[in-house]
């Protein structure tokens, strides 16, 4: 019998996966896209879809939801204020996995997971924005 396989477990702990996870959202929200490997991509998939749900739905109760699982609070405030709205007509499907070859080192299948209307300006932004007030 094959009970409780219903998710990836990557040959991580139960505390490691969920901080990988926890790490990948916040990343994905920041930049609206991310290069990783398609296993991981995969699975995150499923996180991120429940996280833009929980976005839609805006209310406190969400938002705790969304900062439990979330570790940076700048990440939840996007979350709710620039993703829940842009995804509000839409009624699932936030992400999508485009494979991206295979790595050099270890030959493991690679995958790009980025947001279906993203900003191609988010992107990096955050490196623009620390280069630009080290300059000033």
């Amino acid at each position: 019998m094959n009970h409780g396989a219903g998710y990836r477990r990557l040959n991580r702990t139960h505390e490691h996966r969920k901080a990988l996870f926890a790490n990948m959202s916040g990343s994905l929200i920041q930049h609206e896209q991310i290069k990783t490997t398609l296993p991981k991509a995969k699975e995150l998939k499923r996180i991120i879809d429940k996280l833009i749900t929980l976005g839609k739905r805006g209310d406190l109760h969400a938002r705790r939801q969304a900062a439990s699982q979330l570790k940076d609070d700048a990440h939840v405030a996007k979350l709710f204020a620039v993703l829940g709205p842009r995804y509000k007509e839409r009624s699932g499907g936030y992400c999508r996995v485009l494979k991206a070859g295979f790595r050099y080192g270890d030959m493991a299948p690679m995958a790009i997971i980025e947001l279906v209307d993203r900003d191609p300006e988010a992107k990096g932004a955050s490196d623009r924005a620390r280069l630009a007030a080290a300059e000033a």
